[in-house]
């Protein structure tokens, strides 16, 4: 667990998913991008910032939409300090890219160390431990041994097999009940007593909130970012959290 020392307001959003198919929420989150560069201290996406992510080569031959977003996320590299996180479907995010952004990469979890005081961030979909079968895909698709080799593919086999994984995974979902896809709570127990921290911030569930719990004798709050959709959403949904010397502050895109 590596720890980030952050002065200033800390912008903090994740699950925004760019992929081909969103032009409204890439449109919103390079908005974002801009406000991010203005008015934060630092910038961290936790993940899932891409819809896929089947590794850092691609950066050669991006595709427009994509092209769009790293000169957004570099501009803004350019201006304050920017760090990624890897998700649930942009796990192969490396260090190829963050070099290539200006940006740095957060561990899984990362302990950061803000005007606030101490507070866990991650992904989050390593709460999820109801779900057994995705997290012995997880532990798969993290293993490095199945990572070179998936890298060793060509780009095209690389895409169809992310395509056709990301199939079965959503056919797979559609039998899943909601409470196996949210957070374990022991899971998150363990995370508060082994980092040793009162605050959890994680996305992945796509439900923001803030819980408020009890952890041996202890008040710890765990804030849910909340996942990014502008073109298939009625109304279109996203935001992000703030952290400054005043506490934890949620934003909406519609409020903001």
């Amino acid at each position: 667990m590596n720890k980030v020392k952050l002065q200033g307001p800390v912008w903090l959003a994740s699950d925004i998913h760019l992929g081909p198919a969103t032009p409204a929420t890439a449109e919103a989150f390079l908005g974002f991008l801009d406000a991010a560069a203005d008015e934060a201290a630092a910038l961290l996406l936790p993940g899932d910032i891409f819809d896929a992510w089947i590794g850092d080569d691609v950066v050669q031959v991006a595709p427009p939409w994509l092209a769009t977003a790293l000169q957004g996320l570099k501009r803004t590299a350019a201006r304050i300090p920017l760090w990624l996180g890897r998700g649930n479907r942009d796990f192969l995010i490396g260090t190829d890219l963050a070099h290539a952004l200006g940006a740095h990469l957060l561990s899984e979890p990362a302990l950061l160390e803000t005007d606030y005081g101490r507070i866990l961030l991650t992904h989050g979909d390593e709460y999820c431990t109801d779900d057994t079968a995705y997290q012995q895909f997880r532990t798969m698709v993290r293993d490095p041994r199945w990572q070179a080799e998936f890298l060793a593919k060509s780009i095209p086999e690389r895409m169809t097999m992310a395509q056709q994984a990301r199939g079965e995974s959503q056919s797979a979902n559609q039998m899943k009940s909601a409470e196996i896809m949210d957070v374990n709570a022991q899971a998150v127990e363990a995370a508060f007593r082994t980092a040793e921290v009162n605050i959890l911030v994680h996305g992945h569930t796509h439900r923001p909130a803030r819980h408020v719990l009890e952890i041996d004798g202890r008040r710890c709050e765990r804030w849910v970012l909340p996942d990014w959709e502008c073109d298939h959403a009625n109304p279109p949904r996203g935001g992000w959290l703030i952290i400054d010397r005043d506490g934890l502050t949620p934003y909406d895109l519609d409020n903001a």
